[in-house]
């Protein structure tokens, strides 16, 4: 059986999750952590990790439209690599441009209020990252 793979949407005051199935096919949303250090971060991804069997973690990199590094994109470099000698499993950084603007319409087309949308949409931009990491193409 294959492993699931997470996907985290990196923000200033919040982290979305997502998970894959096992077979790696579909990316649900799965969580809203509050940003609360680092530390806490790697502690709940280990859970995460031990939980649900994880066999990667992918996290979005925040390009500005035309691909360039922005001060948000660097501060998730950093993050990223952090998290590649916390954890146990392969990180990998991932384009996440239109991620939350996708979210967004995701949970406007689901019928969410503003206000039900906002609490929801970190999780639903890591799943859209997510989906977009599993829809790769084949190496």
């Amino acid at each position: 059986m294959t492993q699931r793979i997470a996907a985290l949407d990196y923000g200033e005051k919040r982290i979305g999750v997502a998970l894959s199935d096992p077979l790696q096919i579909i990316a649900k949303p799965f969580a809203v952590w509050d940003n609360t250090g680092f530390e806490d971060t790697v502690a709940k991804l280990q859970e995460l990790i031990r939980d649900y069997q994880l066999g990667e973690v992918i996290v979005g990199i925040p390009l500005s439209v035309d691909g360039e590094i922005t001060a948000k994109t660097a501060e998730t470099m950093r993050f990223l690599h952090a998290l590649k000698k916390a954890v146990s499993i392969p990180v990998t950084g991932w384009d996440e441009r239109y991620s939350t603007a996708e979210a967004h319409e995701l949970l406007k087309d689901m019928g969410m209020s503003w206000m039900e949308a906002r609490q929801k949409v970190d999780a639903m931009a890591a799943s859209v990252i997510l989906k977009s990491y599993l829809d790769r193409p084949s190496e």
